[in-house]
């Protein structure tokens, strides 16, 4: 399939497809014409790596964790579990800096409500 059809399918823009493909995570062919030919494998993958930037990861992480999804039970290492369990400790890291940060602001706002007029 080519980009087009494939941005369709996935409703990825085919910048974001290109764009992945230089990162190494979907692949292609080349028409003699040139003309990238995606096979139809690569519709699962193109959702998934959406499913993992919405995810919060980043296309590093996502480059190594692909290949240990695609892998058969058996020949997985431990890598997914270790990359999956390090993403969730630093997703929870910044939720609790967001939740954090209406505390700072209400304070902020406290402390310029209490100035004296005039004062900056």
């Amino acid at each position: 399939m080519r980009i087009g059809e494939l941005a369709q399918a996935t409703g990825v823009s085919a910048r974001s497809l290109r764009y992945y493909e230089e990162q190494g995570l979907i692949r292609s062919n080349r028409t003699v014409g040139g003309w990238r030919d995606f096979d139809a494998s690569m519709t699962e993958r193109v959702v998934l790596i959406q499913h993992l930037l919405a995810a919060g990861l980043c296309s590093a992480t996502i480059g190594e964790l692909l290949p240990c999804l695609e892998a058969p039970p058996e020949e997985r290492t431990g890598v997914m579990e270790a990359l999956l369990a390090q993403e969730v400790r630093r997703l929870e890291a910044k939720r609790r800096d967001i939740d954090r940060e209406p505390e700072v602001l209400q304070a902020l706002r406290r402390d310029v409500d209490e100035r004296p007029a005039g004062e900056s």
